[in-house]
């Protein structure tokens, strides 16, 4: 079998499709509704309902209040201006001048973090995780306890690389009770996970639309009402003066649209994704001598497994799997160039040798058992090859 017959496409936390109700849903907004939300006539004004109708939808999924919902160019902006906005304003308010965040966060607030510590002159505080890729809320606790002047803090609610779920409840409640504000990079949960805001306890989450069937570049921040925040995009008055810009009105509809698609289906696609995935991991774990599973055994994400296979660079057996028709990956996308250990994998405690075997299969709505079963195969096969 090659790409030219069949495309196996494993690589769901990377993206996803744009789902053809999604697609139907934006499509007037693109070609007839086109107008600026901002403007007055007829047109404008039909832009202007369809945007607080998506803010009404994804504030409802939330169950919160639409006036806390931002709308943003994905989840890389949302956690942007999440801490950026947060901390900033925080300082100014009261003096808070640290950063409490994990080891294994996406680069979008590792990197902000840093650059807030570099530019800004804010501490960092990095907690580590257990070898399954946890944050002990023990650990936020101490930290939070020795450290009077944090600003804000942020932790993810799923992991991109290896898919283990963090209890941010818990985490969050700790938060609250030393009155800071918790921010969750939420990106990897939507459709997957339960996103009622109030239950989880944060004061910010982020998402972005193309990791849930809708398009590329467009994303949202949810801000609790009397959380300090300061602008990260200044302008205009959109977005209640909190992010400026005209707003991507097809884009959000069609985010919109896909939270509202994988929110009614997530019950039954998570028990489906499950078996495949438990399928999954189980097949490369007997079949592939010398592969270990990474993240979480039971808190993990529906349709994520994620590897080392020792003796076997990620790239060739990428390279094998793409020539097979497999699409996947060995980590973040987002890093994915960077020909460097995965800083992820190094927090679980996985050395650089045994890291540069590391490989992501991550499942969604199109994939079969027969699908998974073709993978099993070709990858004992690739790797067989390779060490070969």
């Amino acid at each position: 079998m090659s790409l030219a017959n069949r495309l196996i496409y494993m690589d769901h936390a990377a993206t996803t499709a744009v789902h053809s109700d999604v697609i139907a849903a934006m499509t007037p907004f693109l070609t007839q509704a086109y107008g600026n939300p901002s403007s007055i006539h007829a047109v404008g004004r039909q832009a202007t309902v369809a945007l607080e109708q998506a803010r009404r939808t994804i504030a409802a999924t939330l169950g919160r209040q639409p006036d806390e919902v931002i709308f943003t160019s994905g989840g890389s902006e949302a956690d942007n201006a999440a801490l950026r906005g947060i901390a900033l304003a925080r300082r100014a308010a009261t003096g808070a001048n640290r950063i409490i965040t994990s080891a294994i966060e996406h680069s979008a607030v590792l990197h902000t973090a840093y650059a807030l510590r570099d530019h800004f002159g804010f501490q960092v505080t990095v907690l580590p995780v257990d070898p399954e890729g946890r944050v002990r809320p023990s650990d936020l606790d101490e930290a939070l306890r020795a450290n009077p002047d944090v600003a804000v803090v942020s932790i993810m609610y799923a992991n991109n690389e290896v898919g283990t779920i963090q209890p941010i409840a818990e985490l969050a409640a700790h938060c609250r009770a030393y009155a800071v504000p918790f921010h969750t990079d939420a990106v990897q949960a939507v459709g997957k996970l339960e996103l009622r805001v109030d239950d989880l306890q944060v004061d910010a989450l982020s998402a972005s639309a193309h990791k849930f069937y809708g398009p590329k570049g467009v994303g949202f921040l949810y801000l609790r009402k009397g959380t300090p925040f300061m602008p990260l995009i200044t302008g205009g008055s959109h977005e209640r003066g909190r992010r400026a810009g005209t707003e991507n009105v097809p884009g959000i509809v069609g985010m919109a649209s896909a939270l509202a698609l994988v929110e009614s289906e997530r019950p039954r696609e998570n028990e489906r994704l499950e078996a495949l995935r438990d399928h999954l991991i189980g097949g490369v774990l007997e079949g592939v001598d010398g592969a270990r599973l990474t993240g979480a055994k039971t808190q993990r994400l529906a349709g994520h497994a994620s590897f080392v296979i020792a003796g076997v660079e990620a790239q060739g057996v990428l390279i094998g799997l793409d020539m097979a028709g497999v699409a996947a990956s060995s980590g973040s996308a987002c890093m994915s160039a960077a020909q460097r250990p995965s800083h992820v994998l190094e927090a679980l405690g996985v050395g650089p040798h045994e890291a540069v075997g590391g490989l992501r299969l991550t499942l969604g709505h199109n994939n079969t058992p027969d699908d998974v079963a073709y993978v099993l195969e070709q990858l004992t096969s690739i790797v067989a090859r390779l060490r070969g």
